[in-house]
């Protein structure tokens, strides 16, 4: 890709998607396999004036071989060093930038249920540090190709050709890959801001989901939780930032207990280096009480039973069936990307700060409220081009807001 086209990139992340401000500190989680883009990001990220950009680098690999040579209680528990990188980002508030290009198998075959328990209990020991600085400042995830992403999204071509149509991929999903991109991204940002404003206009107290291909589906909204779209403003720092490259979502969190029927999966699901295809999940008061899967059921078990919150939804988001995203024809692996094609649900923990006056809130009386709270936050798109979705607000109208797959206005 040319040097110039990936410069722009960058500048879209640090200057658009993070805005990290003069004075600023980064700390940026990648691989190793793009250090030709990661050096011209922190570049990027330096000359926006940051005062010192971390560079925290991961391998999944390694990763890989952590699980399977760590006795579970050390692989559980997080080093001091580790932890003090978490407090860290919590006492200098500093941006937080996540770039993903991980093999989607690197993973397979591991022991999952050891895997899930070191994982669950590692959030936890994180979760009273992460509340320090969720929310408060800007942070931001994009995507680089790597050869073993590249080649898992396009099998047949070569490496060097993969990896060019990996890249051409992501950027044009990003809007970068002509034109300015960040002129690009704040014009379709102000498209999702105004279908967000459209949306909470309506006063909506309930949403209902149905397709030809089984879901039918239910769930209720809390009057004093907003949708939200595009970028955000961090509740501290007070900075407009955009957390995902590429992001087509309207999202809000519903109530917590009030999901009733059934979905049914329309892409795979990508879950720690597992696949999970063409499942169904079961709600009734709120909770999944079963999960269907034709491949990865074990997978979707054990992510329900990750918590108490883990079989509860925390987000409901809707995207049109005609994204940029859906339109490649792509199964990207990768729920940065995959998630962005159509309409999808999450289990797991609901976003707090969509909660009307939270900042003067405990995080307790947020989920006392009916905002989900958990360790997990897992994306699954049940989004088709035959999906209609009607919206009863507070007075009972009911409102079209989905037909055939795309917005009905």
């Amino acid at each position: 890709m040319e040097k110039k086209i990936l410069e722009n990139y960058a500048k879209l992340i640090a200057k658009h998607g993070l805005n990290v401000q003069p004075g600023q500190d980064v700390v940026l989680t990648c691989s190793m396999d793009q250090m030709e883009f990661i050096k011209i990001l922190v570049e990027q990220l330096y000359l926006c004036g940051a005062r010192k950009v971390i560079t925290n680098f991961k391998d999944p690999e390694i990763r890989r071989l952590d699980i399977q040579y760590q006795k579970l209680e050390d692989l559980m528990v997080p080093e001091k060093f580790e932890i003090d990188l978490q407090e860290h980002i919590a006492s200098r508030q500093a941006c937080r930038l996540f770039i993903e290009s991980d093999d989607p198998d690197a993973l397979n075959g591991i022991d999952i249920e050891k895997y899930s328990k070191a994982m669950n209990n590692i959030r936890k020991i994180y979760k009273p540090i992460r509340e320090k600085y969720d929310n408060k400042v800007q942070w931001c995830i994009a995507g680089v190709p790597s050869v073993k992403w590249a080649k898992k999204v396009f099998p047949s071509l070569n490496d060097e050709e993969a990896v060019e149509a990996l890249w051409e991929a992501i950027l044009k999903t990003s809007r970068a890959l002509e034109g300015d991109p960040i002129k690009n991204f704040e014009k379709h940002d102000e498209n999702l801001r105004k279908r967000a404003e459209i949306l909470n206009n309506l006063h909506l107290k309930k949403l209902i989901y149905k397709s030809k291909n089984g879901t039918d589906f239910s769930v209720e909204l809390l009057d004093n939780v907003v949708w939200a779209a595009g970028g955000e403003y961090g509740q501290v720092s007070r900075i407009y930032f955009q957390p995902n490259i590429p992001t087509e979502e309207c999202f809000t969190s519903p109530k917590k207990d009030s999901a009733n029927g059934v979905v049914v999966s329309t892409k795979p699901l990508s879950l720690n280096s597992h696949i999970v295809e063409d499942f169904k999940v079961y709600f009734k008061d709120g909770k999944v009480y079963k999960v269907e899967a034709k491949k990865g059921q074990k997978i979707l078990e054990e992510l329900i039973a990750s918590d108490e919150g883990s079989s509860f939804l925390g987000e409901v988001a809707l995207i049109p069936f005609h994204s940029p995203i859906n339109d490649t024809g792509l199964i990207f692996y990768s729920t940065l990307y995959d998630e962005n094609a159509s309409c999808h649900l999450a289990l797991g923990c609901g976003f707090e700060n969509l909660m009307v006056g939270y900042e003067n809130m405990t995080l307790d009386e947020v989920h006392e409220k009916g905002i989900n709270d958990s360790c997990v936050h897992c994306d699954f798109m049940i989004g088709s081009e035959d999906m209609n979705i009607i919206g009863i607000d507070k007075n009972d109208v009911e409102h079209q807001i989905f037909i055939n797959g795309d917005w009905a206005f």
